[in-house]
């Protein structure tokens, strides 16, 4: 008898199939790439084209806020009053008083469309908007309220007045919608977020019923308006904008940890709660600034990021610095389509907006709950 042990079984002897499958390494989860990002679905247009396209297109909608409006001004005017303006020229004094408008598009456009793509992303949540979720509605409500109460009348106490009612809107809206079982989902935020917004406007409007000072002051501001600010207020508001922006800015590569669930960020090396709280501190910066020049305009939060990540996919590092581009487009097309629909009024940007972003926000709940980021 052999006292040889036996041998052992070779992988040669497998298959050749077999052994493939045994060295294979498992594959990663669904949803994950291999690279440990969400897998996404490409957009229409790469990035850096869709970027020059969006640049050309802000170039074109600042000429065209200068060109149009109840008085029309010839192409070459324009371009005659932008290298040369001169005081004593009719068609010239009319472009230098539409550019406190279009830089204030500009400026309002970057902010919301910056603030809709962080929410998104902070969220997980593809119906997050600062109208939608009642961040508008909050600072408005601080606004009047201000005015009424504590006689705020300068451009900083609306700001600070603003800042304060954005964050407590925000926060309350995520208390109310984490309540339940299931907790801050899309839906129950979407939900929680309308209710809270058309409370607040509720009260928003009680106030300015009672207050007669309030009322006339911002009778045109809470619709949301470009005209109601000169550049040197918007100067002053630009430092509040530029540091939300780069703090929304710095959480795009946590924006994509997140979105393979916050498990999964924390073990990819991200602090989770602070990047979130600095990136919320930033959303506040934007809406809050943005909603003391302009009053509460909404749904460009939600319109503008949809439709980047349509295009160009959606990875953060270039969904939200083209939604930046994309804003200012939307806000000012949507201007200057409102000063010609209806001659020889003006129907305000914020309603505008509205028309566009109610039928989309509709559709968006209506396919369904999960909504691919």
């Amino acid at each position: 008898m052999s006292t040889h042990a036996p041998l052992p079984h070779r992988p040669e002897s497998l298959p050749p199939r077999a052994v493939s499958a045994v060295a294979a390494p498992p594959a990663p989860p669904a949803g994950e790439a291999a690279s440990g990002t969400p897998a996404r679905r490409p957009g229409l247009l790469p990035a850096p084209l869709l970027a020059l396209l969006l640049a050309a297109a802000v170039v074109a909608m600042v000429f065209l806020s200068l060109l149009i409006g109840a008085r029309h001004i010839a192409p070459a005017t324009v371009l005659e009053a932008l290298s040369h303006l001169d005081p004593s020229n009719g068609d010239h004094t009319v472009i230098a008083s539409r550019i406190p408008r279009t830089i204030a598009g500009l400026l309002i456009g970057a902010a919301l469309g910056l603030a809709g793509a962080g929410m998104q992303g902070i969220t997980r949540n593809p119906l997050a908007d600062p109208g939608i979720l009642g961040v508008n509605a909050g600072a408005a409500l601080a606004v009047v309220a201000g005015i009424h109460f504590f006689a705020v009348s300068t451009l900083h106490g609306y700001i600070l007045f603003a800042f304060v009612g954005a964050a407590g809107a925000a926060l309350l809206v995520y208390v109310v919608a984490s309540l339940g079982r299931d907790g801050a989902t899309g839906l129950k935020l979407a939900l929680a977020g309308a209710a809270m917004a058309a409370g607040l406007a509720s009260l928003t409007n009680a106030i300015l019923m009672i207050g007669q000072e309030a009322l006339d002051r911002f009778r045109f501001w809470q619709v949301g308006t470009l005209g109601a600010r000169e550049v040197p207020e918007m100067l002053a508001v630009a430092p509040f904008l530029a540091v939300g922006a780069v703090a929304v800015l710095c959480g795009a590569r946590l924006f994509n940890a997140l979105a393979l669930g916050d498990d999964s960020a924390v073990g990819l090396g991200f602090r989770v709660g602070r990047g979130r709280a600095l990136s919320a501190a930033g959303v506040v910066l934007l809406c809050g600034a943005a909603t003391a020049l302009a009053g509460p305009i909404g749904f460009v939060g939600l319109i503008v990021p949809h439709a980047i990540r349509a295009l160009a996919g959606g990875d953060y590092r270039w969904l939200l610095p083209l939604s930046m581009l994309a804003g200012p487009v939307l806000l000012l097309g949507a201007d200057v389509v409102g000063r010609v629909i209806a001659p020889p009024a003006e129907i305000q940007v914020g309603v505008m907006t509205a028309v566009l972003g109610a039928p989309l926000f509709l559709w968006l709940l209506r396919r369904g709950r999960k909504v691919s980021l």
